[in-house]
């Protein structure tokens, strides 16, 4: 894994940087935010537009799969560039490797511009560089979808198996233009001289009603470009808690210095939660999950399984006043080696919301794990299983740069 830091300096300096920079950076005031639940309900959103787009649509996800879902999201995009809207889809190169070369024919033929994201060294069977693991959906620059919702089944109502558990912000206003613009930017890979975008040359009128209006702001990591503000955003929340904060993580594997500062915030008397997968996708990632388990509850962390289907929600909340959502996973893996993006929202109202919701879920959709129950469901083999899945999952995250693909 690649650190921009000496060590000591990164586990001593950092949280102090990070907390500064969190509380520095703006949010801009002029934007409606809802958030959106997954399965038919985004999917119904995202599909509505997809159809009500004029001039331009920017979709950058990691995961696009060449099933039903995949069909009638793609279908939509053609269908907006046949009517002339400026069309560009991007897909990770890895985690869409899949797609085949007559759905990707299909795409372009339309009108779609459609590209992988590949960065680095590349070839035929050999991949090595970041993956892109952003969901971002933008159209004409003034309305947006944000969150960890990849293009898939999984991720929409099927007939007999309901979506895995995730979310996304939707948000109209100023910050759709700034998530216009980084799309662009991501499309061309960041070229020095780019200039003006297309999306900075539209006049936007935002005219949304002043009790509507929410604090929001752009969050990125990508170490390439030294874009640590969504690791910054979450330790300048943990530093500058005073009561409470719900964490919703689909694959929770918190570094040293996200301990560091959690173990801080609950000896100051912060209440923390942790909604953590009770079944997930990655079963080796669950298993060392659980290594860390004991950890959490020795330090007084509360914590929970949701049961219903798989977890992949990415949030957290703080003292009703503050809350984030995106693609970005707390662990090494996001923090270091993906390109994540979240939205931060800033506002009393909205905070309390969340929280509410996620305490639904808590109370209805999860169980609780205590020390006892933790005692109860191991043994020595056990034991040593997650302590292994958890050595195997930090050499995966200082390796998972590198990668052999599939022939298309």
């Amino acid at each position: 894994m690649v650190t921009l830091l000496p060590r000591c300096k990164r586990y001593v300096f950092l949280p102090f940087l990070y907390k500064y920079f969190a509380i520095k950076r703006d949010f801009n005031i002029q934007n409606k935010v809802e958030l959106i639940r997954g399965g038919k309900d985004y999917f119904d959103l995202l599909l509505r537009l997809i159809a009500r787009a004029k001039e331009s649509i920017h979709l950058q996800i990691y995961i696009l799969d060449e099933d039903e879902t995949g069909h009638i999201v793609a279908n939509a995009l053609k269908e907006a560039a046949k009517r002339k809207v400026d069309v560009h889809l991007m897909a990770d190169g890895y985690a869409s490797q899949s797609l085949s070369q007559g759905f990707i024919k299909e795409l372009k033929d339309s009108g779609v511009n459609f590209r992988f994201y590949e960065p680095l060294l590349k070839s035929r069977h050999f991949y090595f560089g970041r993956r892109m693991h952003q969901k971002v959906f933008v159209c004409d620059a003034s309305f947006a979808l944000v969150g960890g919702i990849n293009i898939s089944n999984r991720y929409n109502d099927m007939p007999g198996k309901p979506a895995w558990l995730d979310f996304a912000l939707y948000a109209e206003g100023e910050i759709a233009k700034e998530l216009c613009v980084l799309c662009w930017k991501s499309w061309y890979g960041y070229p020095r001289r780019m200039g003006i975008t297309p999306c900075e040359k539209i006049t936007n009128t935002f005219n949304i009603p002043v009790e509507l209006r929410k604090k929001v702001r752009m969050s990125r990591n990508d170490w390439v470009r030294n874009k640590n503000e969504i690791t910054a955003a979450y330790l300048g929340m943990l530093q500058n808690a005073k009561q409470h904060v719900t964490i919703m993580s689909s694959y929770f594997l918190p570094g040293r210095v996200i301990r560091r500062q959690l173990v801080r915030a609950v000896k100051r008397g912060v209440s923390i939660r942790v909604v953590a997968a009770g079944v997930s996708d990655v079963k080796v990632a669950k298993s060392a999950e659980k290594w860390l388990y004991d950890w959490l509850l020795r330090n007084n962390i509360q914590l929970y399984e949701y049961k219903k289907t798989i977890l992949h929600g990415k949030m957290a909340v703080c003292d009703d006043q503050w809350m984030t959502i995106g693609s970005y996973n707390i662990n090494n893996l996001s923090t270091y080696a993906s390109i994540e993006l979240n939205l931060d929202v800033r506002d009393p109202y909205f905070a309390l919301d969340t929280r509410k919701m996620l305490e639904e879920i808590i109370e209805k959709d999860c169980t609780p794990i205590t020390l006892e129950h933790l005692r109860r469901s191991r043994n020595i083999l056990t034991r040593f299983g997650r302590w292994l899945s958890y050595q195997l999952i930090r050499v995966i995250f200082y390796l998972f740069t590198f990668y052999f693909k599939r022939e298309r």
